[in-house]
């Protein structure tokens, strides 16, 4: 059992995202334009960020925002700017997406290791700073989320003050012994939403699943039972709590901002790991970068 270093990385996010005002400042040229047609991708996590700040940016009225799975990139579309998010700067899929839009739409990585991705775009923002020693990531995507929300004009300082408490604070014997997860959003929590249940699956082998939390009463409610957690990121629908706590499930909805509330999400993944004698530094089956042969 470890997770030194995830443990670590979730405690410093706070500190990191008081740098992200002046990284945002420092790549504003670099970072989508007001009125441009974007679209975001990644893979795994960066999908995830992908997906709330898409909505964050559209809903602000900056722009037409999609957010793709690298893999799954409709090319016959045209966009102003392509933003791919990769911690590693290696991943297959990224790069054989860049490979194909080279020449013909302008390219930005948001990186932790700029040397192995420099070529393929045709900016770079460097965000090692933020790199991570654990497979598991949580402050390198936060940080970037954290970064294109003070580019988009956000305040930054409630939330940290938020992700502050949440470090200081006893996690629950409820949510820590639990044995499945839902986690729920809406709007851009919905990419957070299923960034939290990645966390669960890769740190401590949970089973979890998420869903837009309109969408939670269409099926998905029927597995909510003692001893699992419905987890609501951001202001739930009428009626949901009740729902859940009727058919005798945990449910949780905390008022945080859902940025906030993922770290405590991330951790609950990592007292769950240690109760399982598990090491979410190194979790099964996992590496740092996904390189396809």
């Amino acid at each position: 059992m470890s997770g030194i270093f995830m443990a670590a990385e979730i405690a410093s996010q706070p500190q990191c995202w008081r740098d992200a005002a002046d990284l945002a400042a420092a790549n504003a040229r670099l970072l989508p334009a007001p009125g441009a047609r974007v679209a975001v991708v990644g893979c795994g996590t960066s999908w995830f960020i992908a997906q709330a700040y898409a909505v964050l940016r559209e809903t602000a009225g900056l722009g037409e925002t999609d957010a793709f799975a690298a893999s799954e990139f409709p090319l016959g579309r045209d966009y102003d700017q392509i933003v791919a998010l990769t911690r590693s700067g290696t991943t297959t899929e990224v790069h054989t997406l860049l490979a194909r839009l080279a020449g013909r739409t302008p390219t930005t990585a948001i990186t932790g290791v700029p040397a192995e991705i420099a070529g393929a775009v045709d900016a770079l923002v460097d965000l090692s700073s933020v790199d991570e020693r654990s497979v598991v990531q949580t402050r390198f995507a936060t940080t970037a989320l954290a970064m294109l929300r003070a580019h988009l004009g956000e305040d930054l300082a409630p939330v940290i003050a938020q992700a502050e408490r949440v470090l200081a604070e006893p996690l629950p014997d409820e949510l820590v012994e639990a044995g499945q997860f839902s986690f729920l959003g809406t709007g851009w929590s919905v990419g957070l939403a299923n960034e939290a249940a990645l966390k669960f699956r890769e740190a401590c082998l949970l089973w979890t699943e998420s869903y837009p939390a309109w969408d939670y009463r269409h099926g998905p409610i029927s597995i909510s039972e003692p001893g699992r957690v419905t987890w609501m990121f951001g202001a739930a629908p009428d009626g949901l709590a009740e729902d859940v706590r009727r058919a005798g499930g945990v449910f949780v909805e905390t008022g945080l901002d859902p940025m906030a509330d993922l770290v405590r999400a991330q951790r609950v993944a990592g007292a769950i790991a240690a109760r399982k004698g598990l090491d979410p530094d190194n979790p099964r089956s996992l590496t740092r970068s996904v390189v396809l042969g």
